[in-house]
């Protein structure tokens, strides 16, 4: 019996799959994948502990493949120049309330919202990882937030803070900008304070 894609044959005989052959089908399913896949579900389709896998990416980022873990789960970041997308960075500043109607903002106009970074006085650059690019994937971000009761990393600045965005065309990012620029979101126009 030959396995597909997934390694289902051997999800059926409940067999963990060892080392380099799991790292292997890992680095293969995230390279096929558009969406992020959870380390949750790696570990299920390899019958391995969820720690287990974290380890495995760390190995294979340690080989240099661009794998980013993600608030959805990993992502294999295919290299640039490989879908002809524009990328732009944005400088924000809004207030925690204003986190989805900036993100839905953005998203509503076919960008992505690779990650967001503050400049820390004392660590410096901090970049967290978003990677939303609908409307869906905005509010399972914000639940996750609200659930874990974490703050934005935008708080430790007063609420300026970068975005990388990306899209199909430049376009798109110029009428997402304008869109921020029009809430008074985007920090060269943003002249208000935050309470």
């Amino acid at each position: 019996m030959r396995p597909n894609e997934w390694g289902e044959t051997l999800l059926a005989e409940k067999k963990k799959i060892l080392g380099d052959e799991r790292r292997h089908l890992i680095l293969e399913w995230l390279q096929n994948s558009r969406e992020p896949i959870t380390g949750g579900e790696l570990a299920k389709r390899t019958n391995v502990s969820r720690q287990i896998i974290v380890n495995d990416i760390t190995l294979l980022k340690a080989k240099n493949e661009p794998i980013l873990a993600t608030s959805q789960g990993y992502l294999y970041i295919h290299p640039a120049g490989a879908e002809n997308k524009v990328e732009k960075t944005l400088v924000c500043m809004h207030s925690r309330e204003q986190v989805a109607d900036e993100l839905n903002l953005l998203v509503d106009h076919g960008v992505t919202v690779k990650d967001v970074k503050v400049e820390h006085p004392v660590y410096g650059d901090l970049t967290a990882s978003i990677m939303v690019s609908t409307r869906a994937e905005v509010a399972r971000f914000i639940r996750q937030i609200e659930e874990t009761n974490a703050s934005y990393l935008s708080e430790l600045t007063g609420g300026i803070h970068l975005h990388t965005v990306e899209a199909a065309s430049g376009r798109q990012v110029e009428e997402a900008e304008q869109a921020l620029k029009e809430a008074g979101i985007l920090f060269a126009e943003n002249e208000k304070e935050l309470p």
